[in-house]
This record gives structure tokens, sequence and C-alpha cells, in this order.
């Protein structure tokens, strides 16, 4: 392989973009690099190709594809996928183990020092600080989640903002159908649009009828895999029931709104 790809693809890995190699089956020197970003290297590609590169890509899958009378394969460099979490609350503690197994990097956002200890924790990355201080700083990038799970507005809208502004694959915030019809209103007064909104998954999660801290998570990390690997949700969804009684949000307890003044730790 051209060293010049090689040095490509960790350039890539190391910032989390995802890339693929596509060869030629009958040649192996005919190879190609595909982008998410569109910085594509190396030979020219048939558009059914490439279009089945940046498919794999986002699958996180390797595949074969037969195109003008040849076959090539794609090999997927993809970054881990990632959920950002806004909030150290009790869904996100069940949700830390669930996204581990199944491949899920996770960091948890909250400027609440007393909630984001390594105790309640383990193992998952914490930034003690504002989302729009330090959302910038992490990246919110195609292989990522952002998860709003606070109730507190001083803290997911500003995330959300950020948020509709970047290429991520999923955004999903907490609350009932009237919680998010506030929040809607709140954002087109911040000057979004209709059809940026509606990248909102609200209610979070699938409805599967959840009550618990992690049947809750449950729910919300399935509809994270669906739309990773269907690219859509919808299907298993029925919007308008919700998941709760009566639309109201989850019964599990939630750290209390605040002032913007972060708690010692």
């Amino acid at each position: 392989m051209d060293a010049t790809l090689i040095r490509r693809i960790a350039e890539d890995r190391a910032a989390r973009r995802g890339v693929a190699l596509v060869t030629a089956l009958d040649d192996a020197a005919t190879t190609a690099l595909v982008a998410t970003d569109g910085g594509d290297m190396g030979a020219a590609l048939p558009a059914p190709v490439r279009d089945a590169a940046l498919d794999a890509i986002r699958q996180d899958q390797a595949t074969n594809v037969e195109a003008e009378g040849r076959r090539w394969f794609v090999n997927v460099f993809a970054p881990r996928p990632r959920l950002i979490v806004i909030g150290a609350v009790h869904i996100a503690q069940a949700l830390a183990p669930m996204a581990a197994a199944v491949g899920y990097d996770m960091v948890v956002v909250d400027p609440r020092g007393a909630f984001l200890t390594p105790d309640r924790f383990p193992g998952v990355t914490a930034r003690i600080a504002w989302p729009e201080d330090v959302l910038p700083e992490i990246g919110l990038d195609p292989a990522s989640a952002l998860l709003a799970l606070t109730h507190d507005p001083k803290l997911d809208d500003p995330a959300l903002t950020l948020a509709l502004d970047a290429p991520l694959f999923y955004i999903g915030a907490l609350g009932s159908t009237r919680t998010h019809a506030k929040r809607v209103a709140r954002l087109e007064e911040a000057g979004f649009d209709a059809g940026r909104i509606t990248r909102i998954h609200a209610p979070i999660g699938l409805a599967i009828g959840a009550r618990t801290a992690p049947e809750i998570a449950l729910s919300i990390l399935s509809e994270v895999v669906a739309v990773r690997r269907l690219g859509s949700a919808e299907a298993l969804r029925r919007r308008g029931s919700g998941r709760f009684a009566d639309g109201e949000g989850p019964p599990t307890p939630v750290p209390p709104r605040m002032s913007k003044t972060p708690t010692p730790t």
C-alpha cells in the first residue's frame, strides 16, 4: 500500500474521522481512500463503489462491491462509536456499563462535580464543565451521539444548540412531549428552523414501557444503535405514545436544577 495512504489513515483515525480503503480485487495496485469529509485520495472510483464505501463507514463494516464489471473490497477504518452524555444523572449511570458492553465509549459532561465522580461513573471519561465550554474540545463528530439527560435547559439547551450544527449521527433529549414542545420553542427563538430541530429524538428512546433508570437507559441505547445501524429508528418508535404514563418524564430521581455556578469539587 502507498505510504501516503497509510499516513492518511493514521491521521484520520487519530482525528476520529472515518475512512475506507477501497481495493480492486483484479488489481491490488488500484486503491483509493474514501473519506466522510470528502477528502478522497487515490484512484477514481465508480460512483456506486464510493457510495458503498461511505455506507460501509457508517456501518463500520467491511464489504465487497461489484460495479461496472469489477469487484472491489472495502476495508473500513472507523473511530469507535461514542456517547456524549449531558448530565451525571441516574440514567447515565445505568447507561455506562451497557454502552461499554456494546462497544461504545462514553463521555459524561456536567459542571456538578459532586455528581460526576469516579465512584458513580467508574471507567467513564468525565468532564466537569459546562457543555458550551467543553463540547467544542471534545469534538462532535459523525461517530458520536449526544444525549441530553438533565431536564435542565441551562445544561441541555447549550449542548443541543451545538449538536444541531454538528454532523453527529444521533441527537436525543430526555423529557415528555410537553417538555420537548417548550424546548422546540426555545430553539426556534434561538434561530433554528423546524427541519434542523427534528434531528432531535424526543422523547428519547424506544417505546418499550421503560420505568426504571436501567430500563430507560436500555431504551435509549437501543434507539442509538438502531439509528447507527439502520439509519433510522422510526419503524421501532411509537410517536406520541411515549414511554411514561400520561406523557410525563421518568420517575427516577434527577439532580436538582441549578444556577450557573458549578458545585465545588
